[in-house]
């Protein structure tokens, strides 16, 4: 009796039990599907991919170049050697077997393309995977990204030879065309206010940088003391929590209807964009500094300062916080005087130009953390003042579906390190370190007043791609249909004329508002008025 009482009892408490989880279980997943709640953690995910593959990028920084030291091939030797007598004579000789490593006159450059090889790969991939997230959303492309990512990292964890380090960094630059592309432009899709996106890509460049930045002591210090798999081990897991976290936020592989969602402009013709292509090509130089000073700037200082290797292990760290009072005041400053983020960004390419600049002359480890972090101060500005302004772009000249455009923002970055890790070390071996600074610093100086073209971009109207549909043909699709009925309620509202509205009442009024002058042309919307 007593023994089936406490059957009763266990299971009884077993189903309270199970009740009390299934009930907290719906609150959770109804909390994670609430609008507003949703966005940030989908904000999260994308930050923690952002820290992840960023991570993955600078990790190896101080792993490579010693593992594959350790890897290289041997050969035996055999050393003769002979003995004398008591009177000089000749007695006998001996051969003795010595490992002799082989030379490999060219290591430098296959560390060099080995490091170079994730952007390369990045930067042909970007303008497919940015078509690619037009046309299916921004959900699958970043879980495949993470996926990628997963299985790159532990490529890198168990590859033993330089092969198989070569195909796992150029699976991760696979992966982070589709997670990084899909990441910001899902941001810039979540928060559509302006000052809210500025902040939340703000946030995003925030964790880019903490990610470059410790990922060398990290990778470093693990390496020491753990061996080379432990810190891509570790990553690797953070990028399955990451993938498993997405799944169960925003289940990317439901049903949907996409074919209804509007179809985003081709990456060719946003490449044509003047406005888009300054901004890339601000991107571009901006970060050309910090790509070509990552791979040169350690052997300069050993030479220059016979640093130590901490202090050379070190040398970004201190960095790290200036970015981010960069990437805050450039937040707050656009949330206050939003018709400024040229000039922010300009501003920054001059502060960039002028460390660039000053980094030679410094004569040790303290004085050279000084244009370091005006560096990556000045790298914050430009990036947190002309990221949200391709949203905006986009917003206001195409076609509000942000891959393509991001996928340039990334094609522009990738020029920049897929040239670094390679051409950073001939020029500084041709024409010397101080001539390679030189030259980036005046390169972002020069730059900085293209960005002019930008200064009138906040006063164009938003939409050209609403005007497209008026103008020139029907609605496609539900999304279409329904952004027209809510111009036609928005117009009823306003008192224009009653009843029932017909698609060509709707392009009528509209031709009878363009002869008013009430809507721009698309000629006129990117023309001489806002430049």
């Amino acid at each position: 009796m007593a023994a089936e009482m406490t059957i009763g009892l266990a299971k009884s408490a077993v189903v309270k039990i199970s009740d009390v989880v299934g009930e907290r279980t719906k609150q959770i997943s109804g909390a994670m599907h609430e609008p507003r709640r949703q966005r940030r953690i989908m904000l999260v995910i994308v930050c923690i991919a952002l820290l992840l593959d960023n991570m993955l990028y600078m990790v190896i920084v101080p792993i490579i170049p010693n593992y594959l030291e350790t890897i290289r091939t041997y050969k035996l030797v055999y050393v003769t050697s002979s003995s004398n007598g008591t009177n000089g004579s000749f007695v006998n000789s001996t051969q003795r077997p010595i490992l002799y490593r082989n030379p490999n006159e060219n290591e430098d450059l296959q560390i060099g393309v080995l490091f170079a090889s994730k952007a390369i790969l990045q930067l042909l991939a970007n303008p497919l995977t940015g078509t690619f997230i037009d046309r299916v959303g921004y959900d699958i492309p970043l879980f495949i990204g993470l996926t990628i990512m997963f299985f790159s990292t532990l490529t890198f964890a168990f590859g033993e030879s330089y092969a198989m380090l070569f195909v796992a960094r150029s699976l991760q630059g696979l992966g982070s065309a589709f997670a990084d592309t899909s990441g910001i432009a899902m941001i810039a899709d979540k928060y559509t206010e302006e000052s809210e996106r500025s902040t939340a890509l703000g946030i995003a460049l925030a964790f880019i940088s903490f990610g470059s930045l410790v990922a060398p002591p990290f990778g470093g210090i693990l390496y020491e003391f753990a061996g080379k798999s432990v810190p891509f081990l570790v990553l690797s897991f953070v990028s399955l929590m990451d993938g498993i976290l997405l799944l169960t936020v925003i289940k990317p592989f439901t049903s949907r209807t996409r074919e209804n969602m509007p179809q985003g402009t081709p990456i060719y013709k946003l490449m044509i964009d003047p406005y888009i292509a300054v901004v890339a090509g601000a991107l571009t130089t901006c970060n050309i500094p910090l790509a070509f000073l990552e791979p040169t700037i350690s052997s300069w200082m050993k030479k220059k300062m016979n640093a130590t290797e901490w202090q050379m292990g070190l040398t970004w760290l201190p960095a790290f916080f200036p970015h981010i009072l960069g990437v805050y005041i450039t937040v707050k400053l656009a949330a206050k005087y939003p018709n400024y983020q040229w000039f922010y960004g300009a501003l920054g390419m001059v502060i960039i130009g002028a460390s660039s600049c000053t980094v030679p002359a410094c004569r040790n480890f303290e004085e050279l953390i000084i244009p370091l972090c005006a560096l990556c101060f000045g790298i914050a500005l430009v990036d947190t003042a002309l990221l949200p302004t391709l949203a905006f772009l986009v917003d206001v000249r195409h076609v509000s579906v942000y891959g393509s455009v991001y996928a340039i923002a990334d094609i522009s970055y990738s020029v920049a390190y897929a040239l670094g890790p390679i051409v950073a070390g001939q020029i500084v071996h041709t024409l010397g370190f101080v001539q390679l600074n030189l030259g980036m610093g005046c390169a972002n100086v020069l730059y900085a007043p293209a960005l002019l073209l930008l200064r009138n971009v906040c006063q164009m109207k938003p939409s050209l791609s609403e005007r497209n549909i008026l103008l020139e043909e029907g609605p496609k699709g539900l999304y279409d249909t329904i952004k027209m009925e809510e111009r036609m309620a928005g117009k009823k509202a306003h008192g224009s004329s009653a009843g029932n509205y017909s698609m060509s009442g709707v392009l009528d009024n509209t031709d009878r508002r363009k002869e008013t002058g009430q809507i721009l042309s698309e000629d006129d919307s990117s023309g001489s008025d806002y430049i």
